[in-house]
C-alpha cells in the first residue's frame, strides 16, 4: 500500500481507491495501518511533482491553463496556501490534484507545510474510504466514486461554497469579537475619564 500510494502520489496514476478498498475489506482487523500508508505514500509521492513544480512548474501551468485559471490558483494559495492543498487531497477522482501539487511547488509553498496538508487531506479521504467499506461493503465506495466523477462540478461546487461560508463565518466571528473588545475598552476609557473629572483637588 506504501508503495502504490508513493506511485500513485508522484507521476502515475493508479486505480488507488480500489486497491485500497480491497486491501480494507479483506484485512479488516488493520484497517488504520492501511489509511496510515496510503497516507503517507501520498505524501512521499508528492515530492517528485514538488521538484519538478518548484524547477519549472509555473511554466507547466502556464502552459496546461488559462490565464484567468493561473491567476484565480495564484491567489487561493496567497491566503489559504495549506487549505489550497489539503482539501483537493481528500477529493476523489476525477479532481486534478497533481496540478495543484505542481502550483504548490510552483508557487513556493513551504515544503513541510506541503507534506503535511497532503498527508491530512489523504488520510482524512482514506479514513472515511475505510469505515465505509467496514460498514456497507466495497460496493459502497464504488457507488460513491461514480456518484462523485458524473457529478463532479456540482458536487465541487457545494464543497467550496460550504467552505466559503465557513470561512466568512470565521472572519465575522473575529470582527464581532474585535468590535465588542473595542467596546469594552472604550467603555472603560470613558469610565476612566469621568471618575477623573469628578474627583476633586485636595486643598
Amino acid at each position: 500500500m506504501l508503495a502504490l500510494a508513493t506511485v500513485d502520489g508522484s507521476f502515475l496514476g493508479m486505480p488507488l481507491d480500489a486497491i485500497f478498498v480491497y486491501y480494507v475489506y479483506t484485512d479488516r482487523s488493520r484497517f488504520l495501518l492501511y489509511v496510515l500508508l496510503g497516507a503517507v505514500g501520498s505524501a512521499l509521492g508528492g515530492i517528485v511533482l514538488y521538484v519538478i513544480g518548484y524547477t519549472g512548474g509555473e511554466v507547466l501551468l502556464r502552459k496546461r491553463l488559462s490565464a484567468e485559471r493561473f491567476e484565480k490558483i495564484h491567489e487561493s494559495f496567497d491566503r489559504h496556501e495549506f487549505w489550497a492543498v489539503m482539501f483537493p487531497a481528500m477529493l476523489p477522482p476525477p479532481t486534478p490534484f497533481k496540478i495543484v501539487v505542481l502550483a504548490a511547488a510552483a508557487f513556493e509553498m513551504n515544503f513541510g507545510h506541503f507534506l503535511l496538508a497532503i498527508f491530512a487531506g489523504r488520510f482524512l479521504r482514506f479514513l472515511i474510504e475505510a469505515l465505509l467499506t467496514l460498514w456497507f461493503g466495497p460496493q459502497i465506495v464504488t457507488l460513491t466514486g461514480n456518484v462523485f466523477a458524473h457529478h463532479f462540478v456540482w458536487i465541487l461546487v457545494g464543497l467550496l461554497t460550504m467552505v466559503a461560508g465557513w470561512i466568512l463565518w470565521r472572519r465575522a466571528k473575529r470582527t464581532n469579537r474585535k468590535a465588542r473588545s473595542a467596546a469594552v475598552q472604550d467603555s472603560a476609557l470613558k469610565e476612566v475619564e469621568g471618575t477623573s473629572t469628578t474627583v476633586s483637588p485636595s486643598p
